[in-house]
């Protein structure tokens, strides 16, 4: 048996839903970086899901959050995959508002950086 590399599936760039504990948390976002000190992530709670995709639907103006885990609260990180039938969060991003989710965290990213600069 040969010992080809796997690819790592949890890269920056990557949507992802994850399960924190004390307190219990879930965040849906793009991976910013993953080391063994923590997660940083862009995106939102995901119990502010719906209220992210009406407020871009709407064209109102709204803010994804950077945030830093530690490894130590990390309980679970999935690929935010469909299930079946089910659509990914990231799909329903999609359905719901026309944009892609990952490309808009991109900008997001983009438009931070060029506000700290300022």
């Amino acid at each position: 048996m040969e010992n080809a590399p796997s690819a790592n599936p949890f890269r920056p760039g990557t949507m992802v839903v994850t399960t924190l504990a004390n307190p219990r948390e879930k965040f849906w976002g793009a991976i910013l970086s993953l080391s063994p000190e923590g997660l940083s992530l862009r995106g939102i709670e995901l119990a502010s899901f719906e209220d992210l995709v009406a407020m871009v639907k709407d064209g109102e103006p709204f803010s994804l959050g950077v945030v830093f885990f530690p490894m130590h609260r990390v309980e679970r990180m999935e690929l935010d995959l469909p299930d079946g039938n089910i659509p990914s969060l990231s799909q329903r991003f999609t359905t719901k508002t026309g944009l892609d989710p990952a490309t808009l965290l991109r900008a997001e990213s983009r438009r931070v950086a060029g506000e700290e600069r300022a």
